[in-house]
């Protein structure tokens, strides 16, 4: 009787699932691991509404292998210790996994090829898993660089790369009966959960991209910016714990067709574009990508404004909007983070790291690659090719929430002005604003986009 291990990390599924699939092709009997990393809470990345969410998807994963004959294994400690413990207890000789692209996954897939080579085991990685075309498999021609730095020129060549084919569940799994497990996780053991956090699970999962597929995919190029229309996918979290494939996400997008379609795909493209970034770039997670003589803002020097744009407080409704979203849903609508972001990083002036940190402290779907390279691109230290460009909240707010929906369905203070006059409510008469509870502007924004210039120029 032969076993294999198969490590689930960011990849939390049963439906495409490309090296659950080898294993099973490879031994008779498989152990789905699960390693609650101890590394991930002492670097603060363990936050409340991953880990409610985490929990969901550990025990719908469990749910599902159960229904196939088998069991989801726990285990606790760091990955290298345990995945070579529990091959040692299941007889394997081989484990499993699919590549990630954060510095730490490099570093945990380093550690575990050295410690099962110790033991005599081997380990299989497997691409196109996490994301759609693997890091590195799409590099500039003639150029000398290992990665695409722009993205159009990446997104042209990673709509010509095959997608490899998408594969079934497996229909049974068999798990060696003897082998001991932790109890699953559960979201009622994580406190400090935010009050609007969506379900996690690959079965929740499903039921979002059907409903989304039925009700929203055709309209998705039109509707994707609509602040108050909430018509984006919604399937980021998904993504990022992989109880969605992107592989299965792309084919499912190409075979409906359409304009809706063509857009969502190229969303995909931009996630895969910053992982092949961050994979060849691992610093990027915390110094600039392109270097700049930013003399940023910090805590010490920017404390009340941090605070009021954390707080959504700023007297930008749009902003506090978005930023109030955040704490109840852990979660924004894309425009929204986009606002948010250059209004810290340049009206402001505050260093991105800072809103990087607070929004990783908050997002369910909170992701290395894609939180930290976005943000670099909105404060110009990314791949940007407009890196000056700043986001103006009034324009924007009535470009993309024109009748003022999506603010007054978060700042509820602001609910009795009506239309798109909620955007600037500095502008109303002094009765009327006697009427709101809410701040002034916590900056002029012309004062903001002077001291940026100013600031880009001297660098």
């Amino acid at each position: 009787m032969t076993a294999a291990v198969v490590l689930f990390t960011s990849d939390l599924r049963l439906h495409d699932h490309p090296p659950l699939r080898a294993a099973l092709e490879a031994a008779d009997e498989i152990v789905p691991l699960f390693v609650l990393d101890d590394h991930i809470a002492d670097v603060g990345f363990g936050v409340p509404n991953r880990r409610a969410f985490l929990a969901d998807c550990l025990g719908d994963l469990d749910t599902g292998l159960r229904d196939r004959g088998g069991r989801l294994v726990i285990r606790s400690g760091r990955p290298a210790d345990e995945v070579c413990r529990v091959a040692t207890e299941a007889g394997a000789r081989d484990v499993f996994m699919a590549a990630g692209v954060s510095p730490y996954a490099q570093r945990r897939e380093q550690r575990l090829r050295a410690a099962l080579e110790a033991q005599g085991c081997r380990l299989h990685v497997h691409d196109a898993v996490v994301t759609a075309v693997a890091p590195g498999a799409v590099t500039p021609s003639g150029s000398g660089s290992d990665h695409f730095a722009v993205f159009t020129p990446y997104f042209r060549r990673w709509s010509g790369q095959p997608v490899r084919e998408v594969f079934a569940a497996p229909r049974a799994v068999r798990v060696p009966h003897d082998l001991g497990s932790e109890t699953v996780p559960s979201r009622a053991a994580v406190a400090g959960v935010a009050e609007g956090l969506v379900r996690g699970g690959e079965k929740a999962a499903r039921k979002r991209l059907a409903g989304w597929c039925r009700e929203g995919l055709a309209e998705y190029e039109a509707r994707h910016d609509d602040l108050a229309g909430d018509a984006t996918s919604r399937l980021s979290p998904d993504l990022h714990f992989g109880t969605l494939s992107p592989v299965e996400l792309i084919h499912g997008a190409r075979s409906a067709g359409g304009p809706g379609a063509d857009a969502f795909v190229r969303q995909l493209c931009w996630r895969d574009f910053h992982h092949q970034v961050l994979a060849a770039r691992p610093a990027a997670a915390h110094a600039d990508y392109r270097t700049r003589r930013d003399q940023w803002r910090t805590e010490r020097s920017a404390a009340d404004d941090i605070a009021a744009w954390r707080e959504g407080r700023t007297g930008y409704p749009v902003v506090d909007a978005a930023m109030r979203q955040l704490r109840h849903e852990g979660w924004m609508h894309n425009r929204g983070r986009l606002l948010a972001a250059s209004f810290l990083a340049k009206t402001l002036y505050v260093d991105w790291r800072i809103g990087a940190r607070y929004f990783l402290d908050l997002l369910v779907d909170g992701d290395i690659a894609n939180n930290q390279l976005n943000w670099q691109w909105v404060a110009g230290t990314g791949t940007d090719s407009r890196p000056n460009r700043v986001l103006n909240p009034v324009l924007q707010g009535r470009r993309y929430d024109p009748d003022g929906a999506y603010v007054r369905r978060w700042v509820p203070e602001l609910r009795g002005i009506d239309g798109g006059a909620v955007h600037e409510p500095w502008k109303l008469s002094a009765p009327a604003r006697n009427l709101y509870s809410y701040p002034e502007p916590v900056i002029e924004l012309a004062d903001g986009l002077a001291r940026f210039k100013e600031a880009r120029a001297l660098g």
